[in-house]
Protein backbone atom coordinates (compact mmCIF):
# COMPACT_ATOMS: atom_id res chain seq x y z
CA UNK A 1 0.00 0.00 0.00
CA UNK A 2 0.97 3.62 -0.85
CA UNK A 3 1.76 5.85 2.66
CA UNK A 4 -1.06 7.78 1.54
CA UNK A 5 -3.84 5.74 1.56
CA UNK A 6 -2.33 4.38 4.76
CA UNK A 7 -2.02 7.43 6.61
CA UNK A 8 -5.46 8.90 6.11
CA UNK A 9 -5.73 12.44 8.29
CA UNK A 10 -4.08 13.42 11.50
CA UNK A 11 -6.83 13.82 14.58
CA UNK A 12 -6.61 17.21 16.10
CA UNK A 13 -8.33 17.12 19.32
CA UNK A 14 -7.71 18.63 22.57
CA UNK A 15 -6.09 15.24 24.31
CA UNK A 16 -4.55 14.52 20.71
CA UNK A 17 -2.52 17.87 20.91
CA UNK A 18 -1.90 17.25 24.75
CA UNK A 19 -0.30 14.08 23.58
CA UNK A 20 2.11 15.58 20.85
CA UNK A 21 3.41 18.15 23.91
CA UNK A 22 3.93 15.86 26.28
CA UNK A 23 4.11 12.41 25.39
CA UNK A 24 5.45 13.17 21.81
CA UNK A 25 3.03 11.11 20.08
CA UNK A 26 0.83 12.12 17.39
CA UNK A 27 -2.74 10.80 16.42
CA UNK A 28 -3.71 9.52 12.88
CA UNK A 29 -6.78 8.17 11.28
CA UNK A 30 -5.72 5.06 9.13
CA UNK A 31 -6.55 2.60 7.14
CA UNK A 32 -8.80 0.32 8.80
CA UNK A 33 -6.54 -3.18 6.96
CA UNK A 34 -3.17 -1.46 7.49
CA UNK A 35 -1.25 -3.21 10.28
CA UNK A 36 1.22 -1.18 12.85
CA UNK A 37 4.17 -2.16 10.67
CA UNK A 38 2.65 -0.67 7.58
CA UNK A 39 1.40 2.20 9.44
CA UNK A 40 5.42 2.48 11.03
CA UNK A 41 6.47 2.55 7.71
CA UNK A 42 4.39 4.62 5.52
CA UNK A 43 4.78 7.53 8.93
CA UNK A 44 8.69 6.90 8.34
CA UNK A 45 8.79 7.30 5.06
CA UNK A 46 6.55 10.45 4.76
CA UNK A 47 7.66 12.77 7.69
CA UNK A 48 11.54 11.52 7.55
CA UNK A 49 11.34 9.98 11.13
CA UNK A 50 12.04 7.33 13.16
CA UNK A 51 8.97 5.99 14.65
CA UNK A 52 9.29 3.48 18.80
CA UNK A 53 5.88 2.91 18.62
CA UNK A 54 2.62 2.65 17.43
CA UNK A 55 -0.88 1.47 19.17
CA UNK A 56 -3.86 1.17 17.49
CA UNK A 57 -7.48 1.08 18.10
CA UNK A 58 -10.77 1.09 16.38
CA UNK A 59 -13.46 3.84 17.40
CA UNK A 60 -16.79 3.28 18.10
CA UNK A 61 -17.71 4.73 14.40
CA UNK A 62 -15.15 1.64 13.13
CA UNK A 63 -12.00 4.18 12.33
CA UNK A 64 -8.54 2.68 12.85
CA UNK A 65 -6.57 5.22 15.02
CA UNK A 66 -3.29 5.31 15.60
CA UNK A 67 -1.07 6.79 18.34
CA UNK A 68 2.25 6.96 16.52
CA UNK A 69 5.10 7.21 18.85
CA UNK A 70 8.18 8.86 17.68
CA UNK A 71 12.20 8.17 19.19
CA UNK A 72 13.64 10.70 21.59
CA UNK A 73 15.82 12.20 18.47
CA UNK A 74 12.62 13.27 16.87
CA UNK A 75 9.79 15.55 18.00
CA UNK A 76 6.08 15.38 17.40
CA UNK A 77 5.30 19.01 17.59
CA UNK A 78 7.75 19.75 14.34
CA UNK A 79 6.25 17.02 12.43
CA UNK A 80 2.71 18.63 13.92
CA UNK A 81 4.07 22.15 12.39
CA UNK A 82 4.27 20.84 9.24
CA UNK A 83 1.12 19.62 9.21
CA UNK A 84 -0.21 22.53 10.26
CA UNK A 85 -1.47 21.28 13.59
CA UNK A 86 0.44 23.54 15.35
Amino acid sequence: MEPFKILLYPLVTEKAVNMIERENKIVFIVDRKANKKQIKDAFEKLFGVKVEKVNTMITKDGKKKAFIKLKKEFKASDVAVKLGIL
